[in-house]
C-alpha cells in the first residue's frame, strides 16, 4: 500500500461530505487522487472526480470516443 493514500475511512467520510459533490450529482474534491470515485449511491456505479485535472481528461476522451464512434458508423452503408 502506498504511504500517502488514503484510508477507506478517509474515502468514505470524503464520499458522504455534502460539500464534496456539486449540485448534490457533482463530485469535486481536491484531496481525492482518485480519478473515477463511487457515486453517491454506489451500487450505482462510479462518477468523475471534476477537482482532478486527469480525470477531467478521462471523461473528455470518452466524449470525443464515442463521438468518433458515431462518426464512424454514420459512415457505414447499410
Amino acid at each position: 500500500m502506498q504511504a500517502n493514500k488514503p484510508s477507506k475511512e478517509t474515502n468514505e467520510k470524503w464520499h458522504k461530505d455534502p460539500s464534496n459533490w456539486r449540485l448534490g450529482i457533482f463530485y469535486y474534491n481536491k484531496e481525492d487522487k482518485r480519478l473515477l470515485p463511487p457515486k453517491r449511491i454506489p451500487s450505482m456505479g462510479w462518477t468523475v472526480n471534476f477537482a482532478n485535472p486527469y480525470s477531467f481528461s478521462l471523461l473528455l476522451g470518452f466524449i470525443l470516443a464515442i463521438a468518433f464512434l458515431i462518426y464512424l458508423f454514420d459512415k457505414i452503408p447499410v
